[in-house]
């Protein structure tokens, strides 16, 4: 017998399809075909490497979802999602790749064998995984179905999170945690980066007790000095410098949800602009959490950050944060709010979000960041507990 090793309740899964489904009639839509990994995990519980090929998530108004993926898949679905083995789909091998076929071929069919020959179905438009030459393949099978754009449609409903999604980040936070205090005690001059990283993983995948590591939706992001001007830089196999600033973009992971944990390391003695800037980005921290509280909104976060930077003669046009729970790379995001000035989402209890207000100007960078809670009433909760300040190894 399969033995399948949920993370959640099965009715969790079913509040989830409940708000999906509500979502889904709003918008008058006979079903939703969901590919984007975060969302197929959201509804079904399918967890597996397996989003290099097309797969997805047949969403009904009034029957079980469908996983349908690769044939070599569908034991991995049977082992992870909720639903009966009735409700796995697979599609042959010939298929994978092919110059003369497309899984959407197949899909169509099966929707056409469900009775969905016409129509309103909704598709992720714009995600990672969802292809323009899949959504065309859909249109020439399906020509009598109207393809509504349902981006984002199950992100939205993942914006408030559960008691259990909340136990989990804190799992995750624990070993992002963990990673910061190994970076402290590891990171020196001469010390080579690719090692460096080498024992960010081992820490996150070795995890903490009581949670076991998962591989993150974003590698260790650690540029330094001129470089940490460009935020998304990764690692090589040069040491680290005397007199370089180096920040470190690390998530813990615990069945897929994170906990996203900037710090930044100086060795040697900061220059003045450098404690300058670390002061201001401090105070708009310490405001935006004050002003991350339930009936705000997501543009006061922003704004509250942007006070002390601006008086510091500091401008920066990006966001500060977005939401964050669940997440398959590239990308711990959820892709809904942003914390900026313009976005005037209302904060409700239970949303979560990485408060990101990294500074990278011409050659320099700096990041201290929290992943923080909206609680029922006052200042949002942060998820890890260490100094936010610049640490600084003389």
């Amino acid at each position: 017998m399969t033995v399948i090793d949920l993370p959640f309740s099965r009715d969790e899964y079913r509040r989830r399809l409940d708000l999906t489904r509500r979502e889904m009639a709003e918008r008058g839509l006979d079903a939703l075909i969901v590919t984007d990994p975060s969302n197929q995990a959201w509804l079904t519980g399918y967890d597996g490497w397996s989003f290099y090929v097309h797969q997805g998530v047949i969403v009904l108004p009034d029957e079980d979802p469908i996983w349908w993926g690769r044939n070599q898949d569908t034991n991995g679905a049977l082992r992870t999602v909720w639903m009966e083995e009735d409700r796995v789909w697979g599609y042959a091998d010939n298929y994978v790749q092919s110059t003369e076929r497309h899984p959407m071929q197949d899909l169509s069919a099966r929707l056409a064998g469900l009775g969905l020959e016409q129509g309103r179905i909704g598709v992720e438009m714009d995600n990672y995984y969802f292809s323009a030459k899949a959504f065309e393949t859909l249109s020439a099978t399906l020509s009598q179905v109207f393809w509504v754009d349902a981006t984002a449609l199950v992100n939205w409903q993942r914006a408030v999170k559960s008691e259990p999604e909340i136990a989990f980040m804190r799992k995750a936070a624990a070993i992002s945690e963990k990673i910061v205090d190994g970076l402290l005690e590891r990171v020196e001059p001469g010390v080579a980066k690719n090692d460096v990283v080498a024992e960010i993983f081992r820490d996150a995948i070795r995890g903490v007790e009581g949670a076991w590591g998962d591989y993150p939706a974003i590698v260790p992001l650690l540029p330094s000095g001129p470089d940490a001007a460009a935020p998304h830089l990764t690692w090589n196999g040069k040491p680290f410098e005397t007199g370089h600033a180096t920040f470190f973009e690390v998530s813990g992971c615990y069945r897929r949800y994170h906990a996203p944990f900037c710090r930044t390391i100086f060795l040697g003695t900061p220059p003045d602009f450098l404690l300058r800037a670390e002061a201001a980005l401090i105070e708009g921290l310490e405001a935006g959490l004050e002003a991350a509280r339930p009936g705000n909104r997501a543009c006061d976060i922003a704004n509250a950050l942007a006070e002390p930077l601006e008086r510091a003669g500091i401008e920066r046009g990006a966001r500060c944060g977005y939401p964050i729970g669940l997440s398959y790379p590239p990308d711990w995001g959820e892709r809904t709010i942003s914390l900026r000035s313009e976005d005037e989402t209302v904060l409700e209890p239970g949303m979560t979000f990485h408060f990101m207000p990294g500074l990278w100007m011409l050659d320099w960078g700096l990041e201290i960041t929290e992943s923080i809670l909206i609680r029922d009433e006052g200042p949002a909760e942060t998820f890890c507990n260490r100094p936010r300040k610049m640490f600084v190894k003389p």
